[in-house]
């Protein structure tokens, strides 16, 4: 586990968190995902609503990885951890209310993801791309 960064943190709320899984056999999958959102400076967490592919995926391999991008910018950060999926408690409550409460009539909550990160990388347009920074 490490501390995301600040700026890293600051970054985060707002944007599209593209999540990649792989499953037990090697089969990768990309989704995007709306609802990424800090928990504290090691952990992530994001309610999962359509994706089957990931769920499976998770359930065999616990390694995640998240990428946000800012187009306007060029601005962008990959987050690696380990995945935990969560079907009832605090954090499932307050996702899934929060679901709820969206304008656009959305699925029920079927489980939350919270990921404890391991590793911080520089996904930003220049010579730092690709660079761990935590």
């Amino acid at each position: 586990m490490v501390n995301i960064p600040q700026d890293v943190l600051d970054f985060i709320p707002g944007k599209m968190g593209w999540i990649a899984t792989v499953s037990a056999a090697g089969q990768p999958n990309v989704t995007p995902k709306g609802t990424m959102r800090v928990l504290d400076d090691s952990h992530l967490a994001f309610a999962d609503l359509f994706s089957r592919k990931t769920r499976q995926n998770l359930k065999e391999n616990p390694v995640v990885a998240v990428t946000m991008v800012d187009p306007a910018t060029a601005k962008g950060y990959q987050l690696k951890g380990t995945a935990e999926l969560l079907t009832a408690g605090d954090l499932f409550e307050q996702m899934s209310e929060q679901i709820r409460q969206m304008p656009r009539q959305m699925p029920p909550v079927e489980y939350v993801v919270r990921i404890t990160v391991d590793e911080v990388y520089d996904q930003s347009v220049g010579l730092d791309a690709g660079k761990r920074i935590a």
